[in-house]
């Protein structure tokens, strides 16, 4: 797998660059800045930089204060939305999947809930939003729950004119290298909550607030999870491409739409952003593995004694074509491709 960056792109980077040692600013200055106000325009919510979609998730379950709750998490998740809730303190409580979109399924949910309950996390697999994500929203809403979206798939992802990370309190975008839009390291917390975000703002810089000069620490547990102004400029080129990218990728799916039957298929109202292109019990000649596999279903990373039967079907039953941006294929007629991949 090769990540192209376009020279155009490349030019665009190093005049940012330029900016940057121009300015003295290489952490707190207006890169980071910029880089929030396009994303948060982009995906009309607010958002603010961090430096990984890991601490997104974590800044967001420690404002919540989910120590010694509970807090709902699919067990096919990667291990990062299990650990930012272990670190916050709070307990994990696994739910189990739709065999339909890989995303958690509300009436696992619904069984898993207990007075305990504090927080659920959607994660919108694959690119993406979860198909139930408006009756999940509303379940929370009406048992005072938290909902929490792990965006890190969702680039580019629409459902019904509203992108991840707005149904919940708050979401975290992942812009880590194999994502749909990386930037190395780096991530966006989105959140509709001014509270938060005013708390986010000095949480992540060690609880510090700076005025006339002086420096006081407003919350003695803040922590560095900044993001720095080499990684912003580089986001804010990556925001500028990535419609090439998601067309890229629409484009390629609507060629394998005609080459498989059994996939993933979207509801009225979704565009994915096709960070994978997911199909069911096919046995394919080249693949980008799975999205997730058995060694990644959380229960069985903590040893429970516990098995969610549409986790491991869909572990058993799935893998995804080759959909990444730069593969050499994608321009290939349909018949080539369907040679190429069964």
């Amino acid at each position: 797998m090769k990540l192209p960056f376009e020279k155009e792109y490349r030019n665009a980077y190093h005049q940012k660059i330029e900016q940057i040692f121009d300015s003295n600013f290489w952490s707190e200055g207006k890169m980071v800045r910029e880089f929030e106000d396009k994303f948060s325009a982009y995906i009309n919510c607010p958002s603010l930089a961090v430096c990984n979609g890991g601490a997104g998730l974590l800044t967001i379950f420690e404002y919540l204060n989910v120590k010694d709750c509970d807090v709902i998490v699919p067990a096919n998740t990667f291990w990062a939305t299990s650990v930012a809730v272990k670190k916050a303190g709070g307990n994990v409580i696994y739910a189990d999947c739709n065999q339909y979109d890989l995303c958690i399924s509300l009436e696992s949910i619904k069984r898993q809930v207990t007075k305990n309950t504090k927080a659920v996390v959607v994660v919108h697999i694959g690119g993406h939003i979860a198909f139930d994500i408006d009756e999940i929203a509303n379940f929370c809403n009406k048992n005072n729950l938290f909902l929490v979206e792990d965006c890190a798939h969702a680039h580019g992802a629409v459902y019904n004119n509203k992108m991840a990370g707005r149904w919940g309190f708050a979401g975290a975008y992942s812009f880590y290298a194999t994502k749909t839009m990386p930037t190395g390291e780096g991530a966006m917390v989105c959140s509709q909550n001014i509270d938060f975000l005013n708390w986010l703002k000095l949480y992540r810089n060690y609880g510090k607030n700076v005025v006339d000069g002086h420096v006081e620490y407003l919350i003695p547990n803040g922590f560095n999870y900044r993001m720095n102004e080499f990684t912003a400029a580089l986001g804010i080129v990556q925001l500028e491409r990535l419609p090439v990218i998601l067309e890229f990728k629409q484009k390629l799916a609507e060629k394998f739409d005609t080459i498989f039957d059994r996939k993933v298929e979207l509801p009225k109202g979704m565009i994915s952003g096709f960070y994978k292109y997911i199909v069911f019990d096919y046995e394919l000649r080249e693949q980008t593995g799975q999205v997730f596999g058995r060694g990644d279903m959380g229960y069985r990373i903590e040893n429970l004694d516990q098995t969610l039967p549409n986790t491991e079907w869909v572990a058993e039953h799935h893998k995804c074509v080759p959909i990444y941006y730069g593969w050499d294929k994608s321009e290939w007629p349909v018949e080539k491709l369907k040679e190429a991949l069964l």
